[in-house]
């Protein structure tokens, strides 16, 4: 005869190595909001954390301090890491970088980014930042997903 604890000890084990439950989405839902899914695409590793902020439409506050809408934080997962918000249809902003270190700091000095980041619509940073208007997207009535290339400069 088989050991009660046996199977509760499997259980227990596929518990703890089963996938964590993607956190709720960022924002409020309810009438007029619709769910945008921000996933960041190409990520090096599986480490520390992915934060994707949302701006409103007003390229004053994009990139601004105190300027974003909503932030989600959420453990890297390579390739992907995804999260959502509820928004209300309209235009936005998204940037990400992949906080490996976990520090919640986007590091960098003044010659080289030490960690992954993107923007919308995969805007340009050859010369810089992009310019709101590279970033820039619509979210419909339907909301829906946009992917964002996490680019690495080592």
């Amino acid at each position: 005869m088989l050991s009660p604890v046996l199977p509760l000890s499997a259980a227990a084990l596929l518990l703890a190595t089963a996938p964590a439950a993607q956190a709720a989405c960022e924002g409020v839902t309810g009438a007029g909001k619709v769910r945008l899914t921000v996933a960041a695409t190409t990520l090096r590793n599986a480490k520390g954390e992915v934060a994707v902020t949302v701006y409103p439409d007003d390229r004053k506050r994009f990139l601004a301090k105190g300027g974003k809408l909503l932030r989600a934080r959420v453990p890297a997962n390579a390739p992907v890491t995804e999260a959502c918000f509820w928004l209300a249809p309209g235009h936005y902003a998204v940037a990400t970088y992949h906080d490996e270190n976990g520090d919640r700091d986007f590091n960098r000095t003044l010659f080289t980014i030490k960690e992954g980041f993107g923007f919308s619509n995969d805007a340009p940073t050859t010369l810089g930042l992009p310019s709101f208007d590279k970033v820039r997207f619509a979210v419909g009535q339907q909301g829906g997903t946009v992917r964002v290339r996490t680019r690495y400069s080592r």
